[in-house]
């Protein structure tokens, strides 16, 4: 039953991006190009996306359980460290250069853009090797791996 309530969120965010033309990689970089053809639409489509969120969350941990699932699973770290430091670097350099963040990048896959494609390869890759190096350093670091 878990499974049908993520392919419906999943769809009902992909049709969101896909209908607030969050997609196009275009808009996204107009929307980084402050100094010259800005597009401030994106921050629309993100004002009205915590509109939503944001009570919704309110609601939801007020629960004592979730509607599906035993446990709420929210994380416990805390602490800001270098991996989330250069992985939030990563992710800003590669959204500014492509115009393309993953969730986009997946509702986007339909329409077999060779861009998109592309994007979708190297991030694939990219979380592949990022998995190989945490195992590697909690090998030899003793830090735990992620799951």
């Amino acid at each position: 039953m878990a499974i049908v309530f993520a392919l419906m969120a999943g769809i009902i965010f992909g049709a969101g991006l896909a209908i607030s033309d969050m997609v196009n990689p275009a808009r996204v970089l107009n929307f980084l190009d402050v100094t010259g053809t800005w597009d401030p639409t994106l921050i629309f489509v993100m004002a009205g996306a915590l509109a939503v969120v944001i009570p919704g969350y309110r609601l939801t941990l007020s629960r004592s359980a979730p509607v599906v699932g035993k446990k709420f699973n929210i994380p416990t770290l805390r602490q800001i460290d270098l991996p989330l430091v250069g992985g939030s670097a990563l992710f800003g350099v590669g959204w500014g250069l492509a115009g393309i963040c993953p969730g986009p990048a997946l509702a986007a896959l339909t329409v077999l853009e060779p861009k998109v494609l592309l994007f979708v390869g190297a991030m694939l890759v990219g979380m592949l090797a990022a998995n190989a190096w945490r195992n590697w350093l909690s090998a030899t670091a003793k830090l735990q791996p992620l799951k």
